[in-house]
This record gives structure tokens, sequence and C-alpha cells, in this order.
């Protein structure tokens, strides 16, 4: 029988009266570079299966060994700090989950392109309409919070000041307003300020807004198109990074790695699981 192993004290945990912080030592970074040829040695030392070494160093070269390392990971063997692969995990299961990721990003960018495009169509149309006025989106008096508005208007002032867009350079050269109207300043907003924007305006605002929105037309309360909008955005921030659009959990079965999304009115997570 295997002798059991003490119980360690968790971070701030009370022992004797007061609390116990661990807080891990820093250290100075001294890894070394590597050429693709000593990864491949390393890795095989490891335990991985390798079957094409001169295509698999064409690989590292090319996509780098650290954006790989995510699709390692999960071919690792527990504990994953050893460092030490599962039998029979191989580079091409790696590469695989790679291309995996690169192809979801890029159904991604699609579908989130169309849906960027809607809201941002939807938000500043129909909050115009509402109050038929062109510019209400630097206009302190339809927003409640003030220290929001001050921080979406900042961003908007600095974004002005730095686009090239013709649309915004033919604005400043042939108006003295001193904002473009909602519909261009939303063209040059990412999705989240948008939303931000949208959220922050008066209750009572939003509430007669939403029925003109699109989405609402489908019978989406504003709450829930809220909670979509910040789903678009997470989405969108996701799939706009080299990599994160499937992440391993450390929770799953040995072997298994799951990604999965609670949507509105769902109790559980739908997933999409990829055997290692």
């Amino acid at each position: 029988m295997e002798p059991i192993e003490p119980a360690k004290p968790l971070n701030n945990a009370q022992i004797g009266g007061s609390f116990f912080l661990y807080t891990p030592m820093k250290q100075l970074f001294t890894k070394t570079f590597y050429f693709p040829q000593q990864h491949i040695v390393l890795l095989k030392n490891r335990g991985l299966l390798i079957a094409d070494e001169e295509k698999a160093a064409g690989y590292i070269y090319n996509i780098d060994y650290f954006r790989l390392s995510a699709y390692f990971y999960p071919l690792l063997k527990s504990p994953k700090e050893q460092h030490l692969y599962k039998p029979r995990a191989t580079f091409v299961q790696a590469l695989n989950m790679y291309r995996f990721d690169r192809k979801l990003r890029l159904l991604f960018f699609t579908e989130i392109e169309k849906i960027e495009v809607a809201i941002c169509s939807c938000i500043t149309n129909a909050v115009s309409e509402y109050f038929n006025d062109l510019f209400w989106i630097t206009n302190p008096t339809y927003f409640f919070n003030m220290q929001s508005f001050r921080y979406t208007q900042d961003t908007i002032d600095a974004e002005l000041k730095k686009s090239k867009e013709d649309f915004i350079l033919h604005f400043r050269s042939a108006y003295t307003d001193g904002y473009p109207p909602a519909w261009m300043i939303a063209e040059i907003l990412p999705l989240g300020l948008l939303c931000r924007i949208y959220t922050n305006l008066k209750d009572n605002v939003i509430k007669n807004v939403s029925p003109n929105i699109l989405v609402c037309k489908s019978r989406c309360s504003v709450h829930r198109f809220s909670f979509w909008l910040a789903c678009a955005i997470c989405v969108a921030t996701i799939a706009g990074h080299g990599t994160g659009n499937w992440r391993p959990s450390p929770r799953n079965h040995a072997g298994q790695n799951t990604v999965g999304l609670t949507l509105p009115g769902q109790t559980s997570a739908g997933c999409i699981t990829v055997s290692a």
C-alpha cells in the first residue's frame, strides 16, 4: 500500500492563529535560444514520436516552437510539470490540433464579421432614429454613467485623432462640427467599445431602442441582447489572437480536450471534444 502524502497548507490557510501566505520565489529567466533541430532532440527525449524530423523542424521554424507548445501541452502525461509525453503521442497530433485551431479561428472571423457589421448598423441607426440626433454617441445627456461616458469619449477622441480613413478626413475638411455622426464614429471603434456605449445608455433609452434592433425582433430581451453582445465580444477577442480558440482544460479526461460555451437558456455547455 502506497504511503499517503501529508496534506499541504493552502494559500491563506489559517495555521496556529496566523495566516500562512505562500509566495513563490522569483528568479531570472535563464532559458537559452534553441534551433529547431535542438527542439526536435528535446521533444524526442521527452517521449514525443516524430516520424519526419526534417519536416518537423521546418514546421517549428515557420510556426515557432513557443506557439506550437500550446498544442504539445495536452499530449503530456500527468503530472505535466515532468514534461514527459503520453505513450504514442506524436508531433503530427500536435500539428493537427494547431491546424484545427487555425481553421476554427478563420471560421470565427468569417461569422463574427457579419455579426459585428449587423450590430454596428442596428445600434447606430436605431438610436439615431429614436433621438432624431445623428451625434448622440458623443452627447452625455443620453448616458447614465458619466465615468464610463468619459472613458468612451476619450477613446473616441484618440481613434479620431489617429484615423486615416478617407471618410474621417473628408468630414474634417468639409464640416465644422466637432464630431462626425454616430455611424461614422462606429466604423472606427472596436466592437467592445460600441457595446459598452450601448449598455451605458439610460434604461428608458435601451428599452425603447432595443425592439428596433434586428436581433431583438425575434423576442430577444434587452438583458439577453446585452448578453449576446458580450458573447460576440468574447469570441471576437479570442479569434483575434494567434491561439486560444480551442484550449485544453486540465479538468477533462486524460487524452481529451474540450471547449464549451453556455448559451442563454442552457444549463450545460455545448462542447467540442478532440481525442489526443
